[in-house]
């Protein structure tokens, strides 16, 4: 008999997702919107003691990251989030925590522990320096096992300006030209960019990509990159897992309906 999304949420309780990504990348407002609430999580340590006001202001302030305490957002319990900071702060220290705790957390043999995703943040205000040495670093040396990993490439609507001001140096151009023309040119600058074609090619590639845009707008959501993670994930109970936290996505829900009927 197939499990029922309340056997796969009593087996494996919450859905975990380590989430990596330089700073200002839009790590928290993604995970917002994920959750769907403007509030900031709830952090806890690794024996599930909340964390002190005064530590919560230096995780959130000063981009203090401990990547053993969990994030967990009111709005939505069923999922948990790890955030690491990336490698630019911490140098080779944080790189040595991250790939002991991918490795650990991957394979443990505590359900509860073990994590289901990693969301690698890349935003594209920065899209000129998208591969950094902590990218390489990352896709080179972590062997995630079965750990899904999904490139994220936020603030993808920073790309419009972009191709907006280049749009705006062609002669002759209306204000009718430039609204058609910069979508096409976004591609371009995306294409021409080469970042998923060098995440492609290192030793241990995502397994795919999303491109996230004007997260800071109540409209829109990340049905996209949880559409993605689900079919990432190589075990349909943790695919339902994924659905059954997010039952407020009906189109999620749809799709995966669909998907095994």
């Amino acid at each position: 008999m197939p499990l029922s999304a309340q056997d796969v949420r009593n087996k494996f309780r919450r859905f975990r997702i380590l989430v990596v990504g330089r700073a200002k990348a839009g790590k928290t407002t993604l995970l917002q919107k994920v959750c769907n609430t403007t509030e900031n999580p709830e952090i806890l340590d690794s024996k599930g003691n909340k964390i002190d006001a005064d530590a919560v202001k230096l995780f959130f302030d000063c981009g203090y990251h401990d990547i053993n305490y969990e994030l967990v957002f009111r709005s939505n319990p069923h999922f948990v989030f790890h955030e690491s900071c990336g490698f630019e702060v911490g140098g080779e220290d944080e790189f040595k925590k991250m790939k002991e705790f991918v490795s650990e957390r991957a394979s443990t043999r505590k359900l509860n522990e073990r994590i289901h995703a990693i969301w690698y943040c890349i935003p594209m205000d920065e899209y000129h320096r998208a591969m950094t040495m902590a990218e390489e670093m990352f896709f080179s040396e972590y062997n995630t096992n079965n750990v899904p990993v999904i490139a994220v490439f936020t603030k993808f609507d920073a790309l419009s300006a972009v191709a907006l001001r280049e749009l705006r140096r062609t002669p002759g151009l209306t204000s009718k030209d430039l609204l058609e023309r910069t979508p096409k040119r976004v591609e371009e600058i995306f294409a021409n960019a080469n970042i998923w074609e060098q995440l492609c090619g290192t030793r241990h590639p995502p397994k795919d990509y999303v491109r996230l845009a004007k997260m800071n707008i109540d409209e829109t959501d990340c049905g996209p990159l949880l559409e993605c993670t689900r079919v990432a994930l190589r075990e349909e109970a943790l695919q339902m897992l994924l659905i059954s936290t997010q039952q407020t996505n009906l189109e999620l829900c749809i799709t995966y309906d669909f998907s095994v009927s």
